[in-house]
């Protein structure tokens, strides 16, 4: 596919699915820029960043790669952003993974882990199935344009410990349970992320890739 779009650019800081999420990606028909410069970041017109690992240990990177400043400056410009896993925790304010280490802070809210007294494994690894949130105060997020043509209690891929606890509910695009309720996508504008991973959910993964190439 050839979309005439800008070319994606991937935040390499040294850790997550970097080859997966670009290959992914080019089998789209995207053009693809895996990059660590400030300035590319900075400049880009499309930004993704994924992710697989510790919150703290991602937010020293990203500080040692200067690349707080760009990142928070492009979302806050409204350039289209998608997070995939660690990529969604990184938006909060803190994680109990590491505390005292701040995030992003671009949302405001926590990520909490999974409980351990539950009889449920974690991390939580493997398909798990999505609703889209609503509440009898929120609208339900049928609008997300990340979601056009997925269908209502679809399954993707997820591997984590940990998940975002957001202090404003209506950010939530998807939910999935794994012991309790938890947000599985955030959406709001131009910027969305995901708990799960599309590049390892197949075609349903690879469409919401598409919709984000398309936005």
């Amino acid at each position: 596919m050839d979309y005439g779009l800008p070319m994606i650019v991937v935040v390499d800081y040294g850790m997550g699915n970097l080859r997966s999420v670009s290959k992914a990606l080019e089998r789209l028909g995207a053009q693809v820029r895996l990059t660590s410069d400030p300035d590319e970041v900075a400049e880009a017109e499309k930004l993704l960043l994924p992710g697989v690992g510790a919150f703290g240990a991602a937010m020293a990177e990203l500080q040692r790669r200067h690349l707080i400043e760009p990142i928070t400056a492009a979302i806050g410009r409204g350039t289209p952003y998608l997070g995939i896993c660690l990529g969604l925790q990184l938006l909060f304010e803190d994680s109990e993974e590491n505390p005292g280490i701040p995030g992003l802070g671009v949302l405001r809210g926590t990520v909490k882990r999974f409980p351990s007294d539950s009889s449920l494994k974690v991390p939580h690894m493997g398909w798990n199935q999505v609703i889209r949130y609503q509440t009898s105060d929120i609208r339900p997020q049928d609008g997300c344009p990340l979601l056009n043509g997925i269908p209502e209690k679809s399954f993707f891929y997820f591997v984590h410990s940990y998940y975002a606890d957001p202090a404003d509910r209506s950010l939530v695009a998807l939910e999935s349970d794994y012991g309790l309720r938890f947000p599985a996508m955030i959406g709001r504008e131009r910027l969305f992320a995901t708990q799960f991973h599309p590049e390892k959910s197949q075609a349903l993964g690879l469409r919401l890739l598409e919709n984000f190439l398309s936005l």
